[in-house]
């Protein structure tokens, strides 16, 4: 873990090797190294049938770089640095769960090594039917100011459903954060509801990013 810090921290003294089908290379930001880890581990082209019923020639799962060790500690510092670059001060953050919840824990424990916590919350699909019959678990009070995370916006229908819960227990939300827009309209559905949405990455960056390395790797090819 001291190794990836220091190697996002001085690019110039150390490298990491991304997953086993990445050369070493010096790192230029965690943004930037994000971004590859997304496109590797998450980024995958073909012919996909979508969830809405839609063919898609690619596909995003980021779930395997979410929950990955290393894909925690980028996604916490990156998130964290995008929070911070608004005027949006949040008490919590959270969404939709399973999709959301690794990229609030990530921003979460970030903020906790930066000093200045904010605490992580998820929200079930539907209300528990035992116990105290939540919708909203962990650290949530009515009355927070949140930030509603994504990993993938689509519609944004998921981050939507995650702000009416919000609202519904009588929290404020303040933004939107996704980890990938698809540019497929979900932000401007977010954004025309009079939410500030923050996105780290659009599936074109993903596959640009994926054609940079598949160009490099060719250059590098006898």
């Amino acid at each position: 873990m001291d190794f990836v810090l220091n190697a996002m921290r001085d690019p110039a003294r150390h490298c990491v090797n991304l997953t086993k089908f990445y050369r070493e290379v010096p790192l230029s930001s965690p943004h930037e190294h994000l971004c590859r880890l997304l496109a590797d581990r998450s980024f995958r082209l073909g012919d996909f049938t979508l969830s809405s019923g839609q063919r898609s020639d690619y596909y995003i799962d980021c779930r395997t770089t979410t929950m990955h060790a290393q894909g925690q500690v980028l996604i916490g510092e990156v998130g964290l640095d995008a929070i911070r670059a608004t005027n949006l001060k949040p008490d919590a953050i959270g969404g939709l769960t399973m999709g959301a919840d690794p990229v609030a824990y990530a921003i979460a424990g970030e903020s906790w090594r930066a000093g200045n916590p904010l605490h992580a919350f998820s929200v079930r699909k539907e209300t528990k039917q035992y116990g105290e019959g939540r919708l909203i678990e962990g650290c949530f009070e009515p009355g927070a100011s949140v930030i509603v995370v994504e990993d993938v916006i689509t519609t944004g229908g998921s981050a939507l459903k995650a702000c009416e819960a919000v609202d519904h227990a009588r929290g404020k939300v303040l933004g939107v954060l996704s980890l990938v827009d698809r540019e497929e309209g979900g932000r401007a559905a977010l954004e025309k509801t009079g939410l500030e949405t923050i996105v780290l990455y659009t599936a074109s960056d993903l596959r640009a990013c994926v054609q940079t390395t598949s160009d490099t790797v060719g250059e590098d090819t006898p």
